[in-house]
């Protein structure tokens, strides 16, 4: 935003007298309206400003060296404590492992949502934790704690986000993670067995019945090994098509396949709908089959992988792949259904397009009609016509085949239209005004452009054609707009993800923060200012999608006291009050305890060393946000409990001594006074435990 310190009070002034400023400024001259509106209770109404509001905001803005431009900014995005924000955007943590809920247009942090990565608060991960988190967080019986999440998929019905349930991406380990959205909890992770890692992941179907898992980096499918002079032979890529049993919220593994790709680097990809359901798209570089041998004297990969003009847009029509895997013509690779290229092909399921070089984004407009494709080192963005693909099929207009045998169709009969943008053109949403928006890396820059045929008649401008662009800071890479990937996407706000934030903030040492930037996209035409920049100090998130609030149909509390979030139902095994104790079988011990505020029960416990101890625990609370903490220290134990829920954790008590446990929510007035303890008796003090020692002490 511009700064025009030294004409701030004449601009203010003439403003306030047009007018312009008065609907949204808030008057604080009523206490007990504010305190009603923290509470979210009435909107504020607009109100004249006297001339004593005047004077007061003209001195705040130059003491500040605020302009119009910045008080605008300001009134947009303000969001009083108690009222919500009118979209979530749902975003990836990148390395973190986590995903991220952010307010918009507040740009509040909501809530770190633990996924492919230990985090204390939710006391998620940690090796005392349940089976369910310990055996999600292993790969092959070993141990993974990190993860980086790339790609975030909101569950879709008939093409629009319904709210129900979020998927995202590991593409270190190619793992694909279910969160369940009444609260906001991971509940299944898989590995993919074919593949290292991923990328395009996730993408969901336009009613969730599957989600797509593109790979990244080729490899031979199943874990296998081979050098790179095998590359061409025994090098593959892959897309996953996971089974979703949307009743149960899990991923159906049993009913999912896989299709075999050429060793190209599959990318990113995007769900056909409206004209093009049944499709989706996947854009692919190094279509040279480049191996970065430099040390044989072939070019890197960064040169090897762009000699060509034009990589490959793979077109899949997957109800057919899924009618031929159904129809037993899948071949299982390290156990797991695959369809070959020769299956592909005989079939009609696969077909390339010539795309620009090092594309990094395919999306579907929103009617379904066109596919938009930027590729990174061409400064158009080219728009394909899903009516004029499949008449090039039906034609079979095909310019040849690659080195596989896939059908190539002929570009000119399939592309209908190109728009010159910028530079680093890479991912592309849209709005409900008939208008598209790509991210340029290079310019560091949002366009916003035309978009032709129906939407035509939407907005002033020529069909296919630039209209603006508006700076941020800097080096952009993905976007999202409220909606922007679906059938009915929205037009107010669009969020760029900005890579690099120099001199946005202030500085935190060599390690700077990611930085996202709010634009304001509710006019049409060329106005599409920033309104505000938030840094991302965890993390690099590389995508998002914004959904509308009220779409979101959270729990407050659990249904039922005992609830075991992962089965998401009344778990038996929970403790009730009455029912707290600990019951020792030979050296199993089992620990029934609640928690209220503010005590546990029991508030000791004894076992020996070496004891194999299961300690259940329900918060027996049933008021909103009453939530306990429970942690053991030096035994890697700590609970989140939520209203109702019951948790189980179990370990081998091998440090003797006696160890506090205490509450760590901060949960009521004696919170401090939420502890207990637990007693491990060393070896050396245990005799020989008889029958009736035992009943005496489970007594």
């Amino acid at each position: 935003m511009s700064r025009q310190p030294s004409t701030v009070r004449t601009t203010i002034l003439a403003a306030i007298a047009a007018g312009s400023l008065l609907s949204i400024m808030v008057s604080t001259a009523d206490a007990q309206e504010n305190r009603r509106r923290r509470r979210g209770q009435e909107e504020a109404k607009p109100l004249d400003l006297t001339p004593e509001q005047v004077a007061s905001l003209t001195k705040v803005a130059n003491d500040r060296k605020l302009n119009v431009d910045d008080l605008l900014a300001a009134a947009k995005t303000f969001t009083p404590s108690g009222r919500h924000d009118e979209y979530v955007l749902f975003a990836s943590g990148g390395q973190s492992g986590h995903m991220f809920a952010i307010g918009v247009p507040s740009m509040r942090l909501l809530r770190s949502i633990a996924v492919f990565t230990p985090e204390p608060w939710q006391g998620y991960g940690f090796a005392g934790m349940d089976d369910h988190a310990r055996e999600a967080l292993k790969i092959n019986g070993t141990p993974v704690t990190w993860g980086d999440t790339h790609h975030p998929a909101l569950s879709e019905t008939k093409g629009d986000y319904d709210g129900q349930f979020l998927f995202i991406g590991d593409k270190a380990n190619a793992r694909l993670a279910v969160i369940d959205l009444r609260d906001w909890e991971t509940k299944q992770i898989v590995k993919n067995p074919l593949t290292f890692s991923n990328h395009g992941a996730a993408f969901v179907t336009p009613d969730t019945d599957y989600i797509i898992e593109g790979a990244q980096y080729a490899t031979v499918l199943g874990y296998g090994y081979a050098l790179p002079d095998q590359y061409q032979k025994s090098y593959r890529g892959m897309a996953t098509m996971w089974k979703f049993d949307r009743q149960k919220g899990r991923i159906d593994i049993a009913n999912s396949f896989a299709m075999e790709l050429p060793p190209y680097w599959q990318d990113l990809a995007d769900v056909g709908k409206g004209a093009s359901d049944g499709y989706f798209f996947v854009n692919s570089f190094n279509v040279e089959m480049a191996t970065g041998s430099v040390a044989k004297g072939d070019p890197p990969f960064e040169a090897g992988a762009s000699k060509r003009d034009m990589d490959y847009l793979h077109i899949v029509d997957w109800r057919k792949a899924e009618a031929a895997y159904k129809a037993g013509k899948a071949k299982p690779i390290n156990g797991f259904p695959v369809l070959s290229l020769e299956t592909s092909i005989a079939e009609g399921l696969l077909y390339f397009a010539p795309e620009p070089k090092s594309p990094h984004g395919v999306d579907v407009t929103p009617n379904g009609q066109y596919m938009v494709v930027a590729g990174k080192l061409d400064p158009h963005v080219t728009i394909y016509s899903i009516e004029k693909v499949k008449a090039a099929i039906a034609a079979k207009k095909f310019t040849g085949t690659d080195p596989f045998g896939i059908p190539v169709l002929d570009f000119d009969a399939v592309k209908e239209a190109q728009v010159e943008l910028g530079l680093g053109p890479l991912h592309t949403q849209f709005d409900d005004k008939g208008y598209a928006y790509t991210s340029l890396f290079l310019d560091s820059a949002v366009a916003r452009w035309s978009l032709g045929g129906e939407y035509a008649p939407l907005h002033a401008e020529r069909p296919w054609t630039l209209v603006t662009k508006t700076p941020i800071q800097y080096n952009i890479g993905h976007l999202s707009a409220a909606g922007g990937d679906t059938v009915h996407p929205g037009g107010r706000y669009l969020v760029a993800m900005s890579k690099w934030s120099v001199d946005r903030f202030l500085p935190t040492g060599p390690l700077l923060p990611q930085n996202f930037q709010l634009l304001d996209i509710s006019e049409p035409g060329t106005v599409m200012p920033v309104i505000y920049d938030l840094p991302i100090g965890v993390g690099e998130p590389h995508y998002a999608q914004m959904i509308k609030a009220d779409k979101l149909q959270s729990w407050k509390v659990y249904p039922q006291v005992g609830w075991n979030s992962h089965t998401q139902q009344p778990d038996p095994n929970a403790p009730r009050p009455g029912s707290e104790g600990v019951i020792r079988e030979g050296s199993k011990v089992l620990v029934n305890m609640t928690a209220v505020r503010s005590h546990f029960v029991p508030e000791h416990v004894e076992v020996n060393e070496g004891d194999e101890v299961t300690w259940r625990i329900t918060n027996v609370e049933t008021a909103q946000d009453a939530t306990h903490g429970f942690c053991i220290g030096g035994y890697n134990i700590n609970l989140s409990l939520e209203p109702g829920e019951y948790e189980e954790v179990r370990f081998i008590a091998d440090k003797p001594g006696t160890n506090p446990f205490y509450c760590t929510e901060f949960c009521s007035a004696l919170h401090l006074e939420m502890a207990g303890y637990l007693h491990v008796k060393p070896a050396s003090k245990i005799g020989a435990v008889t029958p009736e020692g035992a009943a005496a002490e489970n007594k």
